[in-house]
This record gives structure tokens, C-alpha cells and sequence, in this order.
């Protein structure tokens, strides 16, 4: 267990679960498909249709400032974009 980082909680993401009951999770990049489904099965007491993944790389960020060059990276992350039965849905707000 211990795959899902956090809930994607986006103008973007909020669209499409809106009109398309898809709710966007950032996990751990050695998950797959399986682990995902049977992890957010058992967190939110749900029924997953369908999860479908894709990683992204880390960026260089170069910035210049009056003490010279700053150079960084932003992390490399994967995203999953979970399907949910039809009627079923999940509450990020419930226990705020």
C-alpha cells in the first residue's frame, strides 16, 4: 500500500470530473494499473472502471537574478486518471 501521493485537485481535473466522473491521483512511479485500482478501491470504498497512467519528466528551470544564475529542477512525477462506476463518486472536501 501506499502508492497514491495525493488527489489532483485542479480547475482542469475538476472539469472532467464533472462531466465525466474521472478523478486525477499523483502515485508513486513504480505503480501499476492493478495497484492503483485495488488501492483507491479499498481508500474510498469505490468501484474503478478503468485507470489509465502516464509519467512526466522533471524540467530545468534556469532563473536570472541580481546574484547571478539559479539553476533547478522540477520533480518528476506520474499521474493516473481514474474512471469511476456510473452514480459513484469521491469527496476530497468531506473531512475538512
Amino acid at each position: 500500500m501506499g502508492y497514491i501521493i495525493k488527489p489532483l485537485v485542479t480547475e482542469k481535473m475538476t472539469t472532467t470530473t464533472e462531466k465525466l466522473n474521472k478523478f486525477g491521483f499523483i502515485v508513486r512511479p513504480e505503480a501499476n494499473k492493478l495497484e492503483i485500482k485495488k488501492e483507491i478501491e479499498a481508500l474510498y470504498n469505490v468501484t474503478v472502471v478503468a485507470v489509465n497512467t502516464s509519467n512526466y519528466a522533471g524540467k530545468s528551470k534556469n532563473r536570472y537574478t541580481r546574484s547571478g544564475l539559479i539553476q533547478g529542477r522540477t520533480n518528476a512525477f506520474k499521474k493516473a486518471i481514474v474512471t469511476l462506476k456510473e452514480g459513484e463518486t469521491i469527496d476530497f472536501y468531506s473531512n475538512i
